[in-house]
């Protein structure tokens, strides 16, 4: 019997437990998303990566295999270039084979111009549905792993949005996929320190910007995952704050956050690597990733649930990051959830590929698009191997 969604099982809760019910309550008060406006189909990707990777008729077709069981569709990617037809032609900065591929100091050079306008189209979208204007915003947590410059992200943000020059600021970088786990964990620990706080916090992810040259087969399985995209979250104290004059009401519910949780698996640090090389950032994925997590998170989960008056049956949702098909499989296997409870990381996948920090925020915002009642528990993995959950209502 599957836990959480048998009619036989008492009915899952629709109202905070009296344990949280008591904490100081946190508001996610608006998400926004933004992805590149070129995408390639998984097949466009795979014939582009066939190009440049593949060596011999037996390494096209293991990565034709990785490609087409990746679960994505479609995917976004910065550097693309819409004005030329062919795929393979897009951007001079992959060209095909012979060669190691392009220098981390040229692939961090169009981080430098992509990532800040991309970021800031998401920051504008969280801003709209929280109903605040950018001079309101106090606190400044920009997010992300796959790109580094100074002035940065923060600064190119502070301009770019007309934010108060006083903003204060506090940077994650290079966390990988859990990153906005920590990064919301942070800006709930400042509004809990200032209730008057307003924090925007904002990841930009441009992972098409490390394409793998060559045969590894753990590096392939990335170039068939991982795209490019942003999304930012509003983070208030639970009492909404009114709204600026002159900003409309966007149409999204908002999200309360209401508990974090962090836990390193156990003799796995080599299970997820991320490093930078002289061939852009290299990651790292064992396919032995998903069968740790299932062996490792339920105990966990069980554990911290518990703590908070709360089991598994009681939760309505779950946002689990989609590190992949095998991570999803993994997660609702472990925690005896139907499959149909990862749909909607499923979808996010399937439409967007794995934009690393920021895909947990477009699944969050697309449930709150859908108003999904009850107790929802977000799920993410990184380096490490590292585990992180929020509570939202």
């Amino acid at each position: 019997m599957m836990t959480g969604y048998s009619s036989s099982l008492a009915p899952r809760r629709q109202s905070v437990p009296p344990l949280l019910e008591r904490r100081p309550a946190v508001r996610l008060a608006g998400l926004g998303t933004a992805t590149p406006p070129e995408t390639l189909t998984q097949e466009e990707a795979l014939e582009f990566t066939l190009a440049r990777c593949a060596a011999n008729p037996q390494q096209a077709d293991w990565i034709r295999l990785i490609f087409r069981h990746a679960g994505v569709k479609r995917r976004a990617f910065a550097i693309l270039d819409g004005a030329l037809p062919a795929v393979a032609a897009r951007h001079a900065l992959y060209p095909p084979q012979p060669g190691p591929g392009p220098g981390t100091a040229a692939r961090l050079e169009q981080y430098a111009a992509l990532a800040v306008p991309l970021a800031g189209r998401a920051c504008q979208q969280a801003l709209l549905a929280a109903r605040l204007a950018p001079a309101e915003i106090t606190h400044l947590v920009p997010v992300s792993c796959t790109g580094f410059f100074a002035p940065g992200l923060d600064i190119g943000l502070i301009r770019g949005l007309d934010l108060d020059p006083g903003v204060r600021r506090a940077q994650i970088g290079f966390m990988g996929c859990h990153a906005a786990f920590n990064a919301l964990a942070v800006a709930r620990d400042m509004v809990l320190a200032d209730p008057a706080a307003r924090v925007l916090v904002c990841c930009v992810e441009l992972c098409g910007l490390h394409l793998a040259y060559g045969f590894d087969p753990q590096r392939m399985i990335a170039n068939a995952l991982f795209a490019d995209g942003a999304a930012a979250a509003v983070v208030t104290h639970g009492q909404s704050p009114a709204p600026s004059k002159g900003v409309p009401a966007g149409d999204q519910a908002s999200w309360r956050l209401l508990a974090t949780a962090s836990y390193l698996i156990p003799d796995c640090a080599q299970a997820m690597t991320w490093r930078i090389g002289d061939q852009g950032f290299e990651m790292g994925l064992s396919p032995a990733v998903p069968g740790l997590i299932g062996r490792h998170i339920a105990p966990w989960l069980h554990h911290w649930l518990d703590g908070l008056g709360l089991a598994v049956r009681d939760i309505a949702n779950w946002a689990i990051h989609p590190g992949g098909p095998k991570v999803l499989s993994a997660v609702t296997a472990a925690l005896d959830l139907p499959s149909c409870a990862a749909d909607t990381a499923r979808q996010i996948l399937a439409d967007h590929g794995n934009m690393s920090s920021a895909t947990i925020l477009f699944i969050l915002d697309r449930l709150a698009h859908q108003r999904q009642p009850g107790p929802t528990v977000a799920l993410g993995f990184g380096p490490g191997l590292m585990a992180e959950a929020m509570l939202l209502m």
